[in-house]
Parts: C-alpha cells; structure tokens; sequence
C-alpha cells in the first residue's frame, strides 16, 4: 500500500509526536494524520476520535484500505468524554479554533493531564489560546510556524503537570542563550504578553518563516495605521483604534528586535 500523503501543516503536527508514543487523535477528520504515525513507525499505535459520524466512518474505512485496524482504533467522542486516561501517551488536537480547542481541554482535565505531551495547532484566537496554556499550569516544550497556501500556521507541543519532563532544545533557547536571556530587561508581565502573542519558543528560535510573518504582519498595521490618518473620523473614533493599532505594531516591532 502506497504511503499516506499529508500536507505540510499535517505533516508538521505528526512530526511532534515522539517516537515510540500511542496517541490519541481527537477530531482526527477522515484518519490520515494516524495512518501516517503508523506508516512512519512514528506510533505503534493510535485511537483516532471524532464527534461527527461521517468524518469518522470516512476515517475507519480509509484505515481499512490501508490494512491497519489492528493498530488504529476509530471511536465516536465528543472531545475527550469517550476517552480513558492511559490509553495514549500523546494527545493531537489540530485544525480548530483556538476557543473550541481550550473547551476539550478544559472539559476533563484530569484526562487532559494523564498524556505526557500535547500536539495542539489552533487555527485562531492564538494568543488567547497560549495564555490559557500558560495560566493552566501548561509548559511549552517546542513551537514550528509554517506557511501554506498563504496562511501562517503554529503547532505547539506541550506538557501539563504530569507530562513530560524533558524539554526541547528550542524551549531551552537553544539559540538564544539560557532561558530568560532573550528578554532579561524586559518587565514579567509585558514578556508573558509577548510570548502569548508570539510563542516563547518562536521567539528564541527566530526561523525565516516566522520573520516573514512579523515582516508582513506590521505591513498590515503600518497600511491600517495610514489609512486611519486619511479616513473622515472623529478624532475620538480614530485616535481609539489608531492607538490599539499603534500598541499591536510596537509589540511587533518588539518582537522583531529580540530575534536580533
């Protein structure tokens, strides 16, 4: 049977899994992201939920065609409510908006916290979703940005109190220096800020796509910030949004001078 082709953005997802760990796929959509684990030897293992009945039936007759019944399980679950704690070691959450994603994690946190690692890639409300991470008690273990088909997409690998101990190279600021070197002057709260807008890991990595990103993300605001200058607003419309937009590219801009 011919390998299982994934995009990139899935490809990136699977490639945070530690070898060797089961794993448990919630919203695993038609099933490739586990027969890929599979394929690859990556998983000798994996339950591949979801709460949508033809998603699910797409993804069990795929891993049928595929031969792997015997190492991948399909189960109807809404989030984590089907799941027992100790049936997976890795948790992949990937492709939902950042609220929806905090909802499943949030439902049952003592299940939530029995993996050693989660593989989360939120599509929005990304910021929000980090500082949840962040005040949860989670750790973030590595980050990769990547860009498809002219989006920006974040996978996140993290590990709540009873999960993984060890953290990557990039977490430990492989490239910048010790933790904390990065950003040693600035205040506490502005770098949680920061790292919620950013990534932590992002930051200290510094990759070329991710520089794309900020590059083009304060093109964006330097655009709103022109045009707000030519539009006929009141002074109090425009001076309140001209501000919020003025606060968004100083952070950008922050960012951009600690991957100097």
């Amino acid at each position: 049977m011919r390998p299982v082709v994934l995009s990139e953005r899935l490809r990136t997802v699977a490639g945070m899994v530690t070898g060797g760990n089961r794993v448990c796929d919630v919203g695993c959509d038609h099933g490739f992201v586990p027969i890929y684990l599979v394929q690859q030897g990556i998983s000798p293992g994996v339950l591949a939920m979801d709460l949508r009945e033809g998603p699910l039936r797409a993804a069990r007759e795929h891993v049928s065609a595929y031969g792997l019944d015997e190492k991948i399980e399909t189960r109807l679950s809404d989030g984590l409510h089907n799941y027992t704690a100790g049936e997976a070691d890795s948790l992949i959450c990937a492709g939902m908006g950042g609220g929806l994603m905090i909802r499943i994690l949030e439902a049952e946190r003592e299940k939530t916290d029995s993996f050693q690692e989660l593989v989360l890639q939120p599509q929005s409300e990304i910021e929000r979703f980090r500082r949840f991470l962040r005040e949860s008690g989670y750790r973030i273990l590595d980050e990769e940005m990547l860009a498809e088909d002219g989006k920006y997409y974040q996978v996140i690998r993290a590990a709540g109190p009873g999960g993984a101990h060890v953290q990557s190279d990039a977490a430990k600021g492989r490239d910048a220096g010790p933790e904390g070197a990065l950003c040693a002057d600035m205040p506490h709260v502005e770098l949680c800020k920061l790292e919620d807008r950013y990534g932590p890991v992002l930051l200290r990595k510094r990759t070329p796509v991710f520089l794309s990103f900020l590059e083009r993300e304060a093109a964006v605001y330097e655009e709103i910030l022109a045009n707000l200058r030519k539009q006929g607003l009141t002074e109090e419309k425009r001076n309140a949004r001209y501000t919020e937009v003025e606060i968004l590219l100083r952070d950008n801009r922050q960012a951009v001078t600690l991957m100097r």
